[in-house]
């Protein structure tokens, strides 16, 4: 994997997997959280986000980004799995900031991980599609007051599992930190072989 550095990863999959106009995708994302219910007392630690395209998940993913209050958020780690490249480790952008039809968003670096190179992790949607969720919820937060920590999550050995779970434990446990989690959810059909069927 490539360590070449670059200023700004762009929204590859606006316009197609969700819109690439800023002012309907802001209507959207406040429709959908809007009608997603009532926050409840306390931030959400973690939350899991499916990243399929957004008419088939924006609504479902605004009921877990709801649960964010974002006053109380310095720094957001979004996990997705790699579906575009082989990977058996944790994997950091190389760039500097990521790029949403709302709003660029900065990155910041930490751990010992593996480095994405810009051609796969602009291919990758699982974690770019959790972004325009987070700089909706973060739009009235100034641009410096938190910042984002994209890792890409290959196949992972039990013991490399156990290694990357001891590095995220310590930011688990501060409060001004938040876990975004990208999950597949369930792909149905006979594309993926998993048909519904009556019990």
């Amino acid at each position: 994997m490539a360590s070449v550095g670059c200023a700004v990863r762009n929204a590859s999959h606006a316009g197609s997997w969700y819109t690439d106009d800023p002012r309907q995708l802001h209507r959207e994302l406040t429709e959908w959280l809007g009608a997603a219910g009532s926050r409840c007392a306390q931030s959400a630690r973690a939350i899991i986000s499916p990243h399929a395209g957004y008419s088939y998940s924006g609504r479902v993913a605004a009921f877990a980004f709801k649960q964010i209050i974002p006053e109380t958020v310095s720094i957001i780690f979004v996990l997705g799995p790699s579906h575009v490249m082989s990977l058996d480790t944790c994997a950091l952008s190389t760039c500097s900031r990521y790029r949403t039809p709302i709003a660029n968003m900065e990155l910041k670096q930490t751990g010992a991980f593996s480095l994405m190179d810009l051609r796969n992790e602009e291919a990758e949607h699982s974690i770019e599609m959790q972004l325009p969720y987070i700089a909706k919820i973060m739009e009235k937060q100034s641009t410096n007051s938190y910042s984002i920590v994209p890792v890409l999550v290959g196949s992972l050995s039990p013991s490399k599992q156990a290694s990357y779970g001891k590095i995220f434990s310590k930011y688990l446990s501060d409060p001004k930190i938040v876990f975004v989690v990208s999950s597949d959810f369930c792909h149905w059909g006979s594309r993926f072989h998993f048909m519904p069927h009556d019990n």
